[in-house]
């Protein structure tokens, strides 16, 4: 039996205490540097519910299986690859509230993760929503007809002048115009100002925010594009005489990176909406005059004209498609939904025509001038009229299903969003109603007649008044 002096063990211990020291370190060290080596990319990092978002990841596992989750909600699995890749694409949940939200990974394997912000807005970029006009916002899942009764007061912003220009909601931000010249750009949450850009004479016009500009159209006849950040003029175009004023408060649509706006000269222009540069300009019936938005949808531009013409345009060349006689003056804007154009006129008649052809396929009779703007939803569409009724008709027969009697003309064009029609009136009331029944939900009586088009975005509806005051309202205890 052998005996060892403790002064040879203490060594031998020693040096595999160390060798153990040394084999399991690698071990720990990789896995960590693994955990941190997780990246996740993706394709956008804000939008509405349903948006489509392509993710990318690396640093996984090879042949793991990884889960893909909005928030606590697991949405997707994915199989990693031999260079510790994967692809995947999820939607944003059709209730994921305004705010932000994240976007997780989870390697099933291993229990490493890696998560990526979201934020989700609903944005109401340019008048009647989008290019079409429909007036619809078909994103907004906060307000409802059951709770929308519960509305207050979020903030208000006093202008200095009316405020006819409908406001248009983008990435937290909120764009107006007002008669005292000026855009504001003011924050969604506060109302506080961001930055004010002052144009030549008084802005109607409701603005148009996309890519990152806003563009507004004058009385001053010039259409203006600014840095929706800083308020910066980018660039201008003279859209008729500056010298001239010319009432004009025909919003600009923007669409694949054309701006097309109309004017009190008679014309529709298309511009480059990155450098102003003019791609045609074709005339709007007689050329009177116009005020009328465009509404653009399949490489067509359909706008009506002051001498009650409604014209169908080819978007790239400006080449005439049809055009429709309505009858009276047209300053209602078209709503393009499902293959028929929608718009009234001032001889008190709404008109659905295919919208290929320009051949009437419907009209309804309101008694009085029409000079709001349809906008449609869920198969039905909605005008109002100076006989002080909001009406809803069947969008494929113009068959009536309810009509609602304000206190006063209807000049505002309505806004449509999860069940819940807002209009305003001469009376110097928001109506806001139920879409499918005609039921008054609830009511707000501004200092002015509202002739600004309501915005419903992220929960909150905005409006003008004559009041020279910009209204924001949502439900109590609810963000943004």
């Amino acid at each position: 039996m052998h005996i060892y002096s403790r002064a040879k063990i203490f060594p031998v211990l020693s040096l595999f205490l160390i060798c153990l020291a040394l084999l399991t370190l690698p071990i720990s060290a990789r896995l960590q540097a693994r955990a941190a080596g997780l990246s996740l990319s993706l394709s956008t990092t804000s939008g509405p519910p349903t948006t489509a978002v392509k993710i990318s990841g690396k640093g996984f596992g090879p042949g793991d299986t990884v889960s893909i989750a909005f928030d606590a909600t697991q949405l997707a699995t994915a199989t990693v690859d031999s260079s510790g890749m994967f692809l995947s694409t999820i939607r944003v949940p059709v209730n994921a509230s305004p705010g932000s939200h994240s976007i997780g990974v989870k390697d099933q394997a291993s229990g490493f993760s890696a998560q990526a912000p979201f934020l989700v807005r609903t944005n109401w970029s340019q008048f009647h929503f989008q290019a079409s006009h429909r007036g619809f916002n078909p994103y907004e899942n906060v307000l409802n007809s059951s709770n929308v009764s519960s509305l207050t007061l979020k903030w208000s912003y006093t202008t200095g002048g009316i405020i006819l220009s409908s406001p248009a909601v983008v990435n937290g931000v909120v764009y107006v115009g007002s008669f005292d010249k000026n855009l504001y750009a003011l924050d969604a949450a506060t109302g506080m100002p961001k930055w004010t850009y002052t144009t030549g004479n008084r802005l109607d016009s409701p603005p148009a925010v996309v890519n990152g500009i806003v563009y507004v159209n004058g009385e001053d006849n010039k259409l203006y594009a600014l840095d929706a950040t800083t308020g910066v003029l980018k660039w201008s175009y003279a859209v008729g005489d500056p010298t001239v004023r010319s009432f004009d408060d025909a919003a600009p649509t923007v669409v694949n990176g054309i701006v097309y706006v109309g004017s009190a000269n008679g014309k529709l222009y298309a511009l480059n909406a990155i450098t102003g540069a003019l791609q045609w300009s074709s005339t709007v019936g007689s050329g009177i005059g116009v005020h009328s938005s465009p509404a653009v949808v399949n490489g067509v531009v359909y706008i009506g004209s002051d001498d009650g013409e409604l014209s169908a345009f080819d978007a790239t060349s400006g080449t005439l498609k049809w055009n429709f006689t309505a009858g009276g003056y047209v300053y209602s804007s078209p709503a393009v939904v499902g293959g028929l154009v929608y718009i009234g006129s001032q001889a008190g008649n709404l008109y659905a025509l295919d919208a290929n052809t320009g051949t009437l396929k419907w009209s309804y009779s309101t008694g009085y001038g029409i000079y709001s703007s349809p906008a449609v939803a869920n198969g039905v569409v909605y005008i109002g009229s100076y006989s002080f009724f909001l009406y809803a008709l069947d969008a494929k027969t113009g068959v009536l299903k309810w009509s609602y009697r304000a206190g006063g003309g209807i000049d505002c064009s309505p806004a449509v969003a999860n069940g819940v029609v807002y209009i305003g009136s001469e009376d110097d009331k928001l109506y806001v109603l139920d879409a499918n029944t005609g039921v008054l939900k609830w009511s707000y009586t501004t200092g002015g007649y509202v002739y600004s088009s309501p915005a419903v975005a992220d929960g909150v509806v905005y409006v003008g008044s004559g009041d020279s005051i910009l209204y924001a309202f949502h439900l109590p205890n609810t963000t943004p």
